[in-house]
C-alpha cells in the first residue's frame, strides 16, 4: 500500500476474527484510518475499511461514539469492496445495519453534491434493500433497556424505520461528517 501510494481499501479482507472486535479495537482502527474523532488514539497496523465496517456492524454492543463514526468511514472510503462487504454482512444477518449506515452516508454525500459517491451508495442501498430483514434490531446496542427500546420505537427516523432498526442516529447530527 505504501510502496505504490494506494489507499487502505487495497489491504487484505479476512473475515476471520471479525466477531472478536470491541469498541476499543474499532476506535483504534478508525483512528488509523484517519477518523478525526479518535485522533488522540494510537492504532496498530491499518486495516481495510470494509473489514472495520463489517466488524462494527456485526458487533453486539458498540459505544455510540464508534457508531457515529461509521457513516464517516463510508463517506471517506466509498470505493470499498462492496461485493465482499455485502456478502459478509448477509452471512451474519446484519445487512439492515449496513444498509442504514450506507443510507446515512448517502445523505451526507448527496448534500455535498458528490454525484459519483451518491450513485455508488444508492446502488449499494438498493442491493441491500433487496435482502432487508423484517426483524427489529438495534444499531449495535443489544444492551438497551426496555424503556430505551420503547422510546426508540417512537423516536427513530423514517430511514431507521425502513431498515427496522431502533436508533435515533441521523445524518444531520453526525460529528465530522455532516
Amino acid at each position: 500500500m505504501k510502496l505504490y501510494g494506494l489507499g487502505p481499501t487495497v489491504l487484505p479482507l479476512e473475515a476471520d476474527g471479525v466477531d472478536s472486535w470491541d469498541s476499543s479495537s474499532l476506535a483504534s482502527a478508525l483512528a488509523r484510518l484517519g477518523y478525526p474523532g479518535f485522533r488522540q488514539l494510537r492504532g496498530r497496523a491499518r486495516k481495510n475499511p470494509a473489514l472495520v465496517l463489517l466488524a462494527a456492524v456485526a458487533a453486539r454492543d458498540v459505544e455510540v461514539r464508534v457508531i457515529e463514526a461509521l457513516p464517516w468511514l463510508v463517506v471517506k472510503y466509498s470505493d470499498l469492496d462492496w461485493e465482499w462487504l455485502i456478502r459478509e454482512a448477509k452471512l451474519r444477518d446484519v445487512q439492515n445495519r449496513l444498509g442504514f449506515v450506507v443510507t446515512l452516508a448517502r445523505q451526507v454525500v448527496e448534500r455535498r453534491g458528490d454525484t459519483l459517491a451518491t450513485a455508488r451508495l444508492r446502488e449499494t442501498e438498493e442491493i441491500l434493500d433487496r435482502s432487508r430483514l423484517v426483524r427489529e434490531d438495534t444499531l449495535c446496542q443489544s444492551a438497551l433497556s426496555d424503556a430505551e427500546l420503547r422510546w426508540l420505537r417512537r423516536a427513530c427516523s423514517v430511514e431507521a424505520g425502513h431498515w427496522n432498526l431502533l436508533t435515533d442516529l441521523n445524518a444531520q447530527l453526525l460529528p465530522y461528517v455532516a
